[in-house]
């Protein structure tokens, strides 16, 4: 395997417990934490000149290491407190009076759907799932027709870990004259990424989950040539390119994807993120890959021995790094695995498990274990 365990004492979270939930929630490192206490520390000594000394240039930061993460160009990077501000920003911008349907997918997550669904101008088409696991292509293209002005979904289905040919979709929502959005919270960090390659449009992700950054730090691509056509009416001030001029009668956008960013920034999850973000990097996407994808077969091989249903694609080139085993009673599973401090998720019908790169071939046995030791199928 990967040998990257060498980094495990970067994580005291697995000093104490069989940690299995990064899909959920990343473990937390020591420079995480440290970041966050220079953080406070510099609230303390500096007040509010911090924004002006350190603060907006660490937000510069940020941008410019996500654009790295990601193939983009630090310009194309907004900052928001979550996907949903995201796509609230992106949605207001948006055009719909010749094109009113936004094609999604029944395995998306509810955050991207649901900003669609509320709102009276617009109608969601959905590409189906024949089997709950995965979305075939041509779900894709039954869905989008000259009516569509974005496709949206998410690269990895949040419930089965299924990854998505998100080239081939994009390239059915631009040949119909659609815009083409990717939401990568669930892939982020765990798959390389290169929003180019994908060719697409827009781009979410955030740090909560494989980028181990915490809560309440998101990003989202928007493609270069699309900036300045897209003036967002969900707007704050930190959107303002005079931001700092304070004339209530001058409104000018950033001319960058900074136009839309909100109001202020959460600069403790900046911090956390910006701190995660350097381990990613240092690390590299593509040793991460190759380390937790290792673990995720081994997961998968041993959970098919002990004769547990798989809700999860086995061929390798359709995982992420989520394993999802189908249960009669998963919340019941993962509060039992809690009660042996074995972490886990789960969702209708599914457990969740999700190891990352600091995780080991004997933790996935020591779940498995206590899963047929409890008698949990």
């Amino acid at each position: 395997m990967a040998d990257l365990t060498h980094y495990r004492s970067e994580f005291p979270t697995l000093e104490r417990v069989t940690y299995l939930n990064s899909c959920s929630l990343g473990a937390l490192s020591v420079r995480t934490r440290r970041a966050i206490d220079a953080y406070l520390d510099q609230w303390t000594e500096l007040g509010a000149s911090a924004w002006y000394e350190l603060w907006v240039g660490q937000l510069a930061e940020l941008r410019a290491k996500v654009a790295r993460l990601i193939g983009a160009r630090p310009e194309e990077i907004a900052w928001t407190p979550s996907v949903s501000a995201a796509l609230s920003s992106l949605a207001s911008a948006m055009d719909f009076r010749e094109r009113s349907e936004i094609a999604v997918s029944d395995l998306d997550f509810p955050a991207l759907v649901n900003q669609f669904q509320v709102k009276g101008h617009t109608k969601l088409a959905w590409a189906a799932s024949p089997d709950g696991v995965r979305v075939p292509v041509d779900a894709w293209r039954d869905a989008i027709t000259p009516r569509t002005a974005l496709v949206g979904t998410s690269r990895v289905c949040y419930t089965t870990g299924y990854v998505q040919d998100m080239k081939a979709v994009g390239k059915l929502a631009h040949d119909a004259g659609a815009l083409f959005l990717c939401d990568d919270y669930q892939g982020t960090g765990v798959l390389p990424v290169d929003v180019r390659a994908m060719d697409c449009d827009f781009f979410v992700t955030g740090s909560l989950k494989w980028l181990m950054g915490g809560t309440g730090s998101c990003y989202m691509y928007v493609k270069r040539e699309l900036i300045e056509r897209l003036a967002p009416t969900h707007t704050g001030w930190w959107a303002n390119r005079n931001m700092f001029s304070f004339d209530l009668k001058r409104f000018e956008y950033w001319p960058d994807a900074r136009r839309f960013e909100g109001g202020e920034v959460n600069m403790a999850g900046v911090a956390g993120a910006s701190a995660a973000l350097d381990m990613v990097l240092e690390i590299g996407p593509e040793r991460i890959n190759t380390a937790t994808r290792e673990l995720v077969r081994d997961l998968i091989e041993r959970a098919k021995d002990a004769k547990f249903e798989l809700g999860t694609p086995e061929d390798p080139r359709e995982q992420s790094g989520i394993v999802v085993l189908r249960m009669q009673d998963p919340a019941k599973a993962t509060k039992l695995l809690a009660q042996e401090r074995i972490i886990v998720d789960h969702r209708p019908g599914k457990l969740r498990v999700s190891p990352y790169f600091y995780n080991t071939p004997e933790e996935n046995q020591r779940l498995v274990d206590a899963l047929v030791r409890h008698g949990l199928r």
